[in-house]
């Protein structure tokens, strides 16, 4: 009986020592010398676990391997380990690991679509974005919304396509709804088209309404927009920047998108225009003028007759 007694005694104080041991294993720093980002897999524990040594995150000794395994079977209550990419912090324990895998959310990817690209362009954007599954086809010019988007490793572009389509109808749905009428702008298409022009024409978000007026005016007047954005677009069919100055003679290209040859609108959007463009076009300035030109100071100087028109760009000439 004392025999008995002296070894469960002994085990007792080997277990303690074992636990005491296991749980500063299972808190420690970790080996990761700086944050990283990784690509949990699917799988079971043994998978993950060398995963997590591969990448440095878990030491590739036997005791952090069985300490992880243990602590992933004994917290096992506590929730599965997902497949995701997840950013572990610099000298993660063990216990930090597994509640990352348990708990964390997936590291968060960002692609900006700026405002004013074409179909082309947009495309080329996101089937070069890093992290994301399959490739697109070119979109319907005008069809995605300008914005950031975030995503997670793995994602479909695909998908983040469809998020961007949305995000634009909503967008455009919602301007139209709110927008002053006129009669010039009878379908949301229409004011997509009018918005994708003055996207192009400047950048400058104070002008953009009387952008918008101008060309509105224009319209009301049955004379035709002369908008150059239109020429590039009709020049490179939509496929972006042109690689040389615009000259004179090609404002006789004939072409439904060359809005000196064609009247009205061109069939199509020239771009995916931001939300402050279209709702420049739904709210536009107040005012008769039918003219702008660029002033060499970053802006445009606006005018309601062809002779004071002139003068601004010949006030523009003199200062190139």
């Amino acid at each position: 009986m004392r025999k008995f007694v002296i070894l469960l005694g002994a085990l007792l104080v080997f277990f303690a020592v074992v636990f005491v041991f296991g749980k500063s294993i299972y808190s420690r720093p970790g080996i990761l010398e700086a944050q990283k980002n990784v690509v949990i897999p699917r799988g079971n524990t043994e998978a993950i676990l060398k995963r997590l040594q591969t990448e440095h995150v878990i030491g590739n000794n036997f005791l952090d391997k069985f300490i992880f395994q243990i602590a992933a079977k004994i917290t096992a209550n506590q929730g599965a380990l997902h497949a995701a990419e997840f950013a572990f912090p610099r000298h993660a324990s063990i216990r930090q690991v597994l509640q990352i895998l348990r708990h964390a959310k997936p590291v968060q990817h960002e692609l900006t679509i700026p405002e004013g690209l074409t179909r082309y362009q947009i495309a080329n954007l996101i089937n070069q974005a890093p992290f994301l599954t399959g490739q697109i086809e070119v979109p319907v010019e005008g069809s995605i919304l300008p914005q950031t988007y975030a995503y997670e490793y793995g994602y479909s572009r695909e998908k983040l396509l469809q998020r961007t389509q949305v995000a634009m109808q909503k967008t455009l749905d919602q301007v139209w709804k709110d927008r002053q009428p006129v009669a010039q702008i009878k379908t949301p298409q229409e004011l997509l088209i009018l918005a994708s022009i003055v996207e192009k024409e400047t950048a400058l978000g104070r002008e953009r309404p009387m952008i918008a007026r101008v060309f509105i005016n224009r319209l009301q007047k049955d004379m035709r927009l002369q908008s150059d954005p239109t020429v590039i677009y009709a020049l490179t069919d939509g496929h972006g920047k042109l690689d040389r100055p615009l000259l004179r003679r090609d404002w006789e290209v004939e072409s439904p998108y060359n809005t000196y040859w064609s009247a009205g609108l061109p069939p199509t959007p020239i771009c995916s225009p931001g939300k402050a463009a279209l709702e420049a076009v739904a709210h536009p300035a107040e005012g008769n003028m039918l003219y702008f030109v660029a002033n060499g100071t970053g802006g445009h100087s606006f005018s309601s007759t062809l002779t004071e028109h002139n003068h601004n760009v010949q006030s523009y000439r003199e200062k190139k």
